[in-house]
């Protein structure tokens, strides 16, 4: 029951009918008995810096979770980010502060990350392919770098995004092997589809399955259906699989803690969330 006491959150994002987080983030405070909510608000780009700007007068609100196509134009419209957001280019959380101000940050990357790590795939030293180098892709390879990979192939249709990530990286991480427009997967240990290819059903797939070793480990960011065209070649080719839904749950408690909520475990937002399977 929302009331006049609720905190609000707000989850910004244009079209929202493939958001999944109020149906885990909700279900989470009641259980809790948080009066708290995370409520969607479609918001298209053209009317995305004034949205924002507004929130920072709404006196019950915690602040938002940001999802495409507003990531990348978040962090220049932040009082301070984090270092991890001004890696990755991009925000997906932000918490309005007492003073009115907007603090912005990233756990994309991170969910991504203690998702692979908790199935048991060690990252440090490996060969990896981050397809897609918007908002969630620039998350995921500053993730994976901070992880210890070895070498980052980044591949975007608009090369620029790529070559603009791949600065930030080498600037970070001078160590790290950074290459530039191949989506060839072939040869890599684990590859991400971090591209909206598979939000419809007539999308194609986003790497070439013939080119994919069997064992190679194929990473999902599409959570419109959890198995989705990629991860479904993927296992019939023999190779373990992560879904957008695990990246999800992974970074919620950092999420939470953020705003300010105290700590929930990935095994307790699964069991009493309401999303479909």
């Amino acid at each position: 029951m929302i009331s006049g006491k609720t905190t609000l959150i707000a989850h910004l994002g244009y079209p929202t009918e493939s958001f999944k987080a109020p149906m885990i983030y909700n279900p989470w405070f009641a259980s809790k008995g948080i009066d708290a909510v995370v409520m969607p608000m479609g918001v298209r780009a053209e009317d995305y810096v004034a949205v924002l700007a507004s929130m920072r007068k709404l006196t019950n609100l915690r602040g938002a979770l940001i999802t495409m196509p507003h990531k990348t134009t978040t962090l220049q419209l932040m009082d301070e980010v984090t270092p991890t957001a001004a890696i990755a280019g991009a925000c997906n959380a932000v918490l309005l502060r007492s003073d009115g101000s907007l603090l912005g940050d990233q756990f994309d990357g991170a969910g991504f990350v203690r998702g692979v790590e908790r199935k048991g795939f060690q990252l440090q030293n490996r060969r990896v392919l981050v397809s897609g180098n918007g908002g969630v892709g620039c998350a995921i390879a500053a993730s994976l770098a901070a992880a210890g990979v070895a070498e980052i192939a980044l591949f975007d249709l608009r090369q620029s995004s790529s070559e603009a990530l791949a600065d930030r990286l080498q600037r970070h991480y001078p160590q790290l092997q950074v290459s530039v427009g191949s989506n060839n997967p072939d040869g890599y240990e684990l590859i991400v589809n971090a591209t909206p290819l598979g939000m419809r059903d007539d999308d194609p797939l986003p790497f070439e399955m013939d080119k994919v070793r069997a064992g190679t480990f194929v990473g999902e960011v599409v959570i419109k259906q959890a198995i989705t065209p990629l991860l479904a070649a993927a296992q019939a080719k023999g190779c373990p699989i992560q879904m957008g839904t695990d990246m999800l749950f992974e970074m919620i408690p950092a999420y939470l803690e953020f705003f300010g909520f105290g700590h929930a475990t990935v095994d307790e937002l699964r069991a009493i969330s309401q999303i479909p399977d």
